[in-house]
C-alpha cells in the first residue's frame, strides 16, 4: 500500500490530471532544445509557478534523472509526475512533454521541411537558437550551481570534475562515478 503522501504534491493536495498534463504540454511546446535546455522551464514551472516540488527536491530529481537512460526533460516529468499523482500522473505528465515534439516533428518532416530545405531564412532561424540554446544550458547551469554548490570543497570539486571532463574528454560515466566517489568520502568528513 503506497502511503498517501508520496502521491500528493508538496501543500498534501492531489493536483489534477489535466493539470499535470497542460503544464508539460506547455513546457514542451515552447521549449527549444531539449535536454539542459528545458530545465529552466520546467524549473520554472513545477518550482516557482505551480510549487509542486521544492528546490533541493528539483536538484534531487535531476540528480536522479541523469543517472536513468532517456531523455532528460521526460525522465523529469515523470518523476514530478509520479511524485504528484502516482503512476498515471508519471504516464501524463510524459505525454504532455512528448506529444508537442512528436507532432511539430510530424509536420515539419512530412510537409515544411521538403518546401524549406534550401531556404536562406530557415537556415538563419537555425543559426539564431543555437546560441538561445547554449544560453538556456548555461542559466539552467548557473542555476542549478547556487542550489547545489555548498562550500568551499563542493566548489573545487565542481571545478575539478568539469575540467577534467573538459581536457580529458573521459566518458561521462566515468566523471559521474568519480564525483559519487568523491562526494561519498567529502560528505563522510562533513556529514557527521
Amino acid at each position: 500500500m503506497t502511503a498517501p503522501n508520496t502521491l500528493a504534491g508538496p501543500s498534501g493536495s492531489k493536483e489534477s490530471l489535466l493539470t499535470i498534463l497542460l503544464t508539460f504540454l506547455k513546457v514542451g511546446a515552447f521549449t527549444f532544445g531539449g535536454g539542459y535546455a528545458i530545465l529552466p522551464v520546467i524549473r520554472q514551472e513545477v518550482v516557482i509557478n505551480r510549487r509542486w516540488v521544492a528546490e533541493d527536491a528539483f536538484a534531487d530529481i535531476l540528480i536522479i534523472t541523469q543517472g536513468m537512460p532517456g531523455q532528460l526533460a521526460l525522465n523529469s516529468a515523470i518523476q514530478i509526475g509520479v511524485r504528484l499523482r502516482g503512476t498515471i500522473g508519471g504516464l501524463v505528465a510524459a505525454l504532455g512533454v512528448t506529444a508537442p515534439s512528436v507532432i511539430i516533428l510530424l509536420i515539419i518532416a512530412a510537409w515544411l521541411y521538403p518546401l524549406y530545405r534550401d531556404n536562406q531564412y530557415v537556415h538563419a532561424v537555425f543559426y539564431g537558437l543555437r546560441p538561445a540554446v547554449v544560453a538556456l544550458i548555461a542559466a539552467a547551469a548557473i542555476n542549478l550551481g547556487k542550489d547545489i554548490l555548498h562550500g568551499t570543497r563542493g566548489i573545487i570539486l565542481c571545478a575539478v570534475l568539469l575540467i577534467t571532463a573538459i581536457i580529458s574528454q573521459v566518458h561521462p560515466i566515468l566523471v559521474l562515478v568519480a564525483g559519487g566517489v568523491a562526494g561519498l568520502l567529502v560528505c563522510k568528513r562533513e556529514c557527521h
